[in-house]
Parts: structure tokens; sequence; C-alpha cells
């Protein structure tokens, strides 16, 4: 979402700096740093900010903003390294962490980024400048592939004949543009029959598949854990219910909170109590946000706190020689 004078507000703005309460001089990373919008605000508390993204446009958009922000350093990566990258701007321990995971706006709306079916384009799909394109991956994926990815990223019901119809297709013609598919798919599926796109979750599996969104976000919980300070704070704003799920189950396990099993099954060890919860429930946007913005709609924000042991190794300084970019 664009405010009146151009600036990005990103979705739930106001709950995730209710939930993180930056203060001057803290340290937090933004791991998505996207169009800025998480990160304008955290300096504007008086935070210091090491932001990371894994798009060059994103970075050269930060790296700009830090030539007139000390407080900030702007990293090129993903944020599952964020603990190397954290550690290059020199910061060792930090307050909190946010992640707004998804693609972002200017993403969607740059057509030759190819994540949009509302924008003829190349299928590209890619957050970053490496790996295979979505074009790439639909040529040469096996039905069976196609249709879990399908299934388990875009819950799309018509997972395993969109597969096949992309099989079929891609034999006469290589599946090449975003108009392409969403065609295919819309044939598939009958055309439009609401509100939502026929397309849309066979768009958002394949740009959660070329950017493997779901490993990135395992890997970003487990270095959150390892960066974050006692008593710091991790803030993520999901949109996709499979990411919603890994993030709560994550913090119920890490947090001592068993999981749900057989009461036949022998007990399991017990994991030290790493994480609470700031509220149990998932936080969603009002309806003045949707309103303004429709992409709110789907947005869940989970919030808990680190809690490190007597014995765990800490730091007590925020920062060691800040550098403004890695």
């Amino acid at each position: 979402m664009w405010a009146a004078d151009g600036a990005h507000v990103p979705v739930l703005l106001d709950d995730v700096l209710a939930a993180l309460t930056p203060q001057p001089g803290q340290v937090i990373v933004d791991g998505t740093f996207g169009a800025g919008g998480y990160t304008r605000a955290l300096l504007a508390a008086g935070a210091r900010v090491v932001a990371i993204d894994r798009d060059p446009e994103a970075v050269a958009l930060g790296r700009a903003l830090a030539e007139r922000e000390p407080r900030l350093a702007m990293c090129l990566g993903q944020f599952g390294d964020m603990a190397r990258l954290v550690a290059c701007a020199g910061a060792e321990r930090v307050d909190a962490v946010v992640l707004d995971l998804g693609v972002s706006s200017r993403q969607l709306d740059r057509a030759e980024r190819g994540f949009s079916f509302q924008r003829p384009g190349p299928l590209d799909m890619r957050m970053g400048a490496d790996g295979p394109t979505a074009a790439a991956l639909l040529a040469a994926a096996p039905p069976d592939e196609l249709a879990r990815v399908l299934r388990d990223y875009g819950d799309e019901p018509d997972a395993r004949r969109i597969a096949r119809a992309i099989v079929a297709e891609r034999a006469v013609r290589p599946l090449a543009t975003t108009d392409q598919l969403a065609a295919l798919v819309a044939r598939v599926k009958g055309g439009r029959r609401g509100p939502r796109d026929p397309a849309t979750r066979t768009f958002q599996a394949l740009r959660m598949w070329v950017n493997d969104e779901i490993g990135e976000l395992d890997r970003g919980l487990v270095a959150a854990e390892a960066l974050l300070r006692d008593g710091g704070r991790l803030a993520v704003v999901s949109f996709h219910s499979g990411e919603d799920r890994r993030v709560k189950r994550f913090i119920d396990e890490r947090g001592g909170r068993p999981s749900a099993s057989s009461r036949h099954a022998p007990p399991t060890e017990a994991v030290p109590r790493a994480w609470s919860w700031v509220t149990r429930r998932a936080i969603t946007p009002g309806s003045a946000e949707v309103q303004a913005n429709p992409r709110a709609r789907s947005a869940r924000l989970r919030v808990a706190v680190r809690h490190r042991a007597a014995g765990e190794d800490r730091a007590d300084e925020p920062t060691v020689g800040w550098r403004a970019a890695a």
C-alpha cells in the first residue's frame, strides 16, 4: 500500500510496531526490506536497522536510503542467512527481527518480473537474480511434482488436472509468459467463477517453489533464534496458511509446548523453553486496512519473545563496529 506522499505502508505496520516496541539504540533486523516501509518506521523510532533483501532492486533502494541514514545497514542476501549478514554489518545480538513473507507490491507491479497474472510478461518469478525461473521449472518437472507443488503451496483443488495440462502444453510449445500460463489455468478451471482469478493459487504456488520460500522460512526462524538476545522479539507476517502453521509449530515446539501425539506414544524429552508467545492468537488486519489494501486480507501476524537460558552464550553489547552496508 502506498500513502498519499508516495511512501510505502506495509501490512499491519501499527501492529508490528506495537509488538516490537522499538527504542532508540536498539538493533532490529528487517529481513524483508522490500520497499522499506518497516525499516523507515523502525528508524523513525530511533532504532538501528540491519535490512536484508535478496532482490537487487530493493537493495539499491535501501542503499540509497542508507547514504542518508547512518543507522541503516543494507545487506544483499536471504534472511535465512541473517546470522552472517548481521555479523557483516557489525552486530552480534539483536533486539528484534521482523519478517514480512511473500511477494512485495513493487515486484507484483513490474510485469517483467513475471509474478502477476494480471500483466503479460516473462514467466520468471525469481525474487533474486539467480536460480531457475518458473518457466525453466515448468519445462522440466514431472507431472507428479507439479501437482504436489500446486497442492502444497497453493492449496489448489485442481492441482493434478492443471499439472497434466501443463505437461500437454509444453509438449507443443514452451510455457514462457504469464498470460500464457494464466490462460491455460483458466481453461482447466472453466474460467472465472467468483472474485478470485482462477490462476491465483497456481501463481502463488509457483512463486513459493521458485524461491524456496518454505525452506527459507525454516532457515530464518533458526537464524532469528540464534541472533535474538534474551527478551528479544520476533514478528512474522505471513499470507499463506502453510507458512503461518510453520511459524506457530516452530515457536510451540521450541517454547516447550509439546506437539499433539498419541497417548500410546512414548514420552518425548522436554525441550528447553526458548520462546513464549506475546499472544497465542494471530493478529489480523482490521476492516479499514483491508478496504484500503486488499492484499492485507489474508495477513497473519505472530509475535514471540526469545528466552535465553543461564548457560547460553550471550552478547551484552548490541553492536561492534557498526557498518553501513554488507
